[in-house]
């Protein structure tokens, strides 16, 4: 008689656990209520979130005082005023953008009247009603676009009661930032897997941001050229709007060619706005949707179709912010949940871009050498 606590087959059997599907199950309903949590302090979190990603930005500036002999005080101090500078540059450049436009079009609306009884002209050739017209013509009604823009200013000049929170979380971070290495080593003793996935986070991160400034300042000069030339008023305004907007992946080129599009459309009618359209169409949407997510799946280790969804979903989730913060945020989410987690390697393979050719090649060779090494 056998006494080694095997069933009769003699083989164990594997542990009775919860079906898949029903696995699968609670953990979406877990993230519906994760997310209608984070929306609900969506105020608390995508401030956090920013002041996170733009002290991750400015920490290689740390390191390289540190190294040239700086002190910590003044390395602490230039990380400061780095860090409060990018804030400036990045509130007052949208808060002008918008104050300036509303303040121009009033300007307009005698060419907006025109403009209307252009189009009603145009449409009753077509067979178009009256009642068609009229709406048509309220449509393009310059007052209640101005209302609109000033109603929008005032949504951004809200954003006040928040900001001390968040220059005051920026303080705490630039001043804490130091020990940031120490802290991961005692990760590492305990997660080592942890350490490695947020340190990828931090480089993925810097990385994005450095690809999208620097097509963000590309775009932003040609743009503020052609407008130039154009005649549009305010040109170097909708150039640093543009340069802003490209931290807003895939659709961030249309938010910056509205105004100079319609002030086009204002000033030398149809023409010059399909002149905008196609500039912006041909520098924008060349180099920000089709060369620039590239570069940034290289950067960040994300598909184009991730990166669109992640754009809606944290729109959604955290109002504009969110928006902006779409693949730094995607990136960290990654990193916690996936990059950690050896049995998540199927997840990584459906969220990361594919590899190119060239960059498959190049791979392989290093894999060649090590082995022959």
């Amino acid at each position: 008689m056998r006494n080694d606590g095997l069933p009769p087959g003699g083989a164990a059997q594997p542990p009775v656990g919860m079906p898949r599907a029903l696995v699968m199950l609670l953990g979406a309903a877990a993230g519906v209520v994760v997310a209608g949590g984070v929306r609900a302090v969506a105020w608390l979190v995508g401030p956090i979130l920013m002041a996170l990603v733009i002290v991750i930005a400015v920490h290689p500036v740390r390191s390289w005082l540190r190294g040239k002999g700086f002190p910590s005080w003044l390395t602490t101090v230039v990380l400061v005023i780095l860090v409060y500078g990018i804030m400036l540059v990045l509130t007052m450049g949208i808060v002008v953008s918008v104050a300036r436009l509303a303040g121009l079009l009033p300007q307009y609306q005698d060419r907006a009247n025109e403009l209307a009884a252009s189009a009603s002209n145009l449409l009753s050739s077509f067979g178009v009603g009256p009642e068609q017209l009229k709406t048509v013509a309220g449509s393009l009604d310059i007052g209640k676009l101005t209302g609109l823009l000033v109603s929008l200013l005032g949504a951004v000049a809200g954003l006040v009661s928040n900001l001390a929170f968040l220059l005051a979380l920026l303080l705490f971070l630039s001043v804490e930032s130091g020990g940031v290495g120490e802290r991961l080593g005692v990760i590492a003793t305990d997660r080592p897997a942890l350490a490695v996935a947020l340190s990828r986070f931090a480089h993925g991160t810097r990385r994005y941001l450095v690809v999208t400034t620097v097509f963000g300042l590309i775009v932003a000069v040609l743009d503020a050229i052609a407008l130039v030339i154009i005649g549009v008023p305010l040109a170097f305004t909708w150039g640093l709007l543009s340069f802003i907007t490209n931290y807003i992946p895939n659709i961030g080129f249309l938010i910056g060619l509205a105004p100079p599009a319609l002030l086009g459309l204002f000033i030398g009618g149809p023409r010059e706005l399909v002149l905008i359209i196609v500039i912006y169409g041909v520098l924008n949407f060349v180099l920000q949707s089709l060369i620039q997510p590239r570069f940034v799946g290289d950067a960040v280790g994300l598909s184009a179709t991730v990166t669109f969804v992640a754009l809606v979903f944290w729109a959604w989730l955290l109002g504009p912010l969110g928006a902006i913060l779409a693949i730094p945020v995607t990136v960290l989410g990654k990193a916690l949940l996936v990059d950690i987690d050896p049995k998540a390697r199927w997840a990584d393979a459906l969220l990361r871009a594919p590899a190119s050719p060239r960059r498959g090649l190049r791979s392989g060779r290093r894999a060649t050498i090590k082995q022959g090494r």
